[in-house]
């Protein structure tokens, strides 16, 4: 399935194949877990599913390539067999005969990664460090001709919340140099331009009060014309907007900054709650687009 950028706001729905992830670690960490919440997010209209096995939260530990892969590819393996045997469509909208079949992102910042899971089926590569952490990611996408979701972050894991001064120029402006600085590197190393879709990586490096500078300023990144993917599915500067301390109990949190997203014309919204957040995007689509 090809996505259409600019028409309508296509839902992405997380599956952590985690025992760590700040939010649902550890519930689909078993191959038949994930393909049953593939199932269920497919169901209720997600498009993309996005599949990641290295925790990136704030004091994550880094596993290495090996536990990842290990974690990663057979729930990677079941949920494209299950693509592949049309056990797993999108439900037919309005405007379709049949149903569509989703995509597949995974969420690495490792090449060895990304090269295993672009063999086992994969459609993206997610890579929440830009090409930072591992250079050589960026050749591999440029061969494989795929999506390439280029987000902005600083440091890693346990450096990130340090890095939050984005000096004299503004959150904004500095994040879109970044990004623009990360895009001119992937270009450099042979990636299209038409595979690049940005991500502002909100909660990575940023306080909540830039989080929520950063969600008003989409319009200035949109503007470059790449396809923006905005992830604030149960994110902790939710949590401290509403005073919830529980990631599951933010949904309406989450609800109002995808709405926010949709009015900006961002094109993906990275989410945990499927169906709830598939009629937000449908609706806002139709009071903006």
């Amino acid at each position: 399935m090809s996505l259409a950028w600019g028409q309508r706001t296509h839902v992405m729905g997380v599956i952590n194949v985690t025992p760590d992830s700040f939010s649902d670690g550890g519930l689909f960490d078993r191959p038949e877990q994930a393909l049953a919440q593939a199932k269920r997010l497919v169901a209720q209209g997600v498009e993309i599913l996005d599949l990641g096995a290295q925790s990136t939260r704030p004091g994550a530990e880094d596993v290495g390539a090996a536990a990842e892969l290990e974690r990663l590819l057979p729930a990677l393996r079941l949920i494209r067999a299950a693509i592949d045997c049309s056990e797993l469509r999108c439900p037919a909208r309005s405007d379709e005969q049949l149903g569509t079949v989703p995509l597949i992102s995974v969420d690495t910042y490792r090449a060895a990664v990304a090269e295993a899971a672009l063999e086992a089926g994969a459609d993206w590569i997610n890579d929440v460090s830009g090409g930072r952490r591992d250079p050589e990611i960026l050749p591999l996408v440029a061969q494989a001709g795929c999506p390439y979701v280029l987000m902005h972050s600083r440091g890693d894991s346990q450096s990130m919340d340090g890095l939050t001064d984005y000096g004299a120029a503004g959150l904004v402006p500095t994040v879109l140099a970044e990004l623009r600085h990360a895009s001119d590197r992937a270009l450099a190393a042979g990636v299209r331009r038409e595979q690049l879709i940005w991500d502002p990586g909100l909660g990575f490096a940023k306080t909540t009060e830039q989080n929520l500078a950063l969600l008003r300023g989409l319009p200035v990144l949109r503007a470059e014309g790449i396809p923006l993917l905005v992830g604030p599915s149960r994110k902790r500067f939710i949590g401290a907007v509403l005073d919830e301390p529980r990631p599951k109990a933010r949904l309406w949190g989450t609800a109002a900054v995808v709405a926010q997203c949709v009015s900006a014309g961002v094109d993906v919204v990275r989410v945990h709650d499927g169906g709830p957040i598939v009629q937000v995007a449908r609706m806002a689509d139709a009071l903006w687009r």
